[in-house]
């Protein structure tokens, strides 16, 4: 059984260029005793000493908002990155459809979103290592039995984010006319519920899985169209930075931080996937 790879070569770089960021490496990387005044300065940050990433807070469970809290499994990874890096915590929200031009223009140091690495996304942004992988697949009503594969897609009514990389699978399947765009994946999936509102929704399978054990009655069809690597964005202008991510990501994978957020929220570890016989999205 093939397994995706959790990390690759860059944490070796990036702790070598954390080493070179200063004398007092091991209190400014870590968060460990010392001032935090300026912490992150070599980091080209938007606030020196604070970690400001961006997510929509639409995308349940990974990021959304909860009594005026932002909550879910992208905004605890953030959290556990900052703390490694000794940085403030700073997560925000921002239209996904406009996220990577705030990135560009710098309203924010990161985006830890879900967004899956693409190739037409890398040309704009890096990307760190991947933090989890999924799969983009489709959703039904639970009594719809006309749709039972992807192929049967073909001038449906399907639901998707704008700008995502489901958006582009829609594309695929059913004439432009035939896709209702929505801000979020989840209010997307509840409309499925409703008669002749959509036939179709193409979304991450864990936000499927959690829209289901919430009780809607919807249900996946076929297997998974592809899997996405999803992973933190940063300005190509900040290698510093990206090498510093990779870095805490190693090393919260390796103390076993990463299990237990991925284990409290899913009841497993989410880079822990079989990807035998599907392809990676790129």
């Amino acid at each position: 059984m093939k397994k995706a790879a959790i990390f690759g070569t860059a944490a070796l770089t990036a702790s070598l260029v954390l080493a070179a960021c200063g004398s007092d490496g091991e209190d400014e990387a870590t968060g460990s005793e010392g001032s935090s005044d300026n912490a992150g300065s070599e980091f080209n940050l938007l606030e020196d000493g604070q970690f400001t990433w961006a997510s929509s807070g639409l995308y349940k469970p990974f990021n959304y908002e909860e009594g005026g809290e932002l909550k879910g499994f992208d905004v605890e990874i953030g959290y556990a990155i900052a703390e490694k890096l000794g940085l403030e915590p700073n997560p925000i929200t921002t239209p996904w459809e406009t996220i990577l031009q705030g990135l560009t223009t710098n309203r924010f140091d990161a985006i830890i979103g879900s967004m899956a690495i693409t190739n037409e996304r890398a040309e704009q942004v890096d990307f760190s290592d991947p933090y989890y992988y999924s799969g983009g697949i489709v959703f039904v009503a639970e009594d719809n039995n006309e749709i039972s594969s992807p192929e049967d897609l073909e001038g449906k009514k399907i639901g998707v984010v704008a700008q995502s990389t489901y958006d582009e699978a829609a594309q695929e399947y059913t004439d432009a006319g035939n896709i209702q765009y929505y801000n979020s994946d989840v209010v997307a999936l509840n409309d499925l519920a409703i008669p002749g509102r959509l036939d179709a929704v193409i979304t991450a399978d864990v936000v499927g899985y959690e829209a289901i054990a919430a009780g809607l009655e919807i249900k996946e069809v076929g297997e998974p169209l592809w899997i996405e690597q999803a992973a933190i964005a940063v300005n190509k202008d900040n290698p510093e930075l990206l090498a510093a991510i990779n870095e805490a990501l190693a090393e919260i994978v390796e103390d076993g931080t990463y299990d237990e957020i991925s284990t409290n929220l899913f009841d497993r570890n989410l880079l822990d996937v079989d990807i035998e016989g599907i392809e990676i999205l790129e």
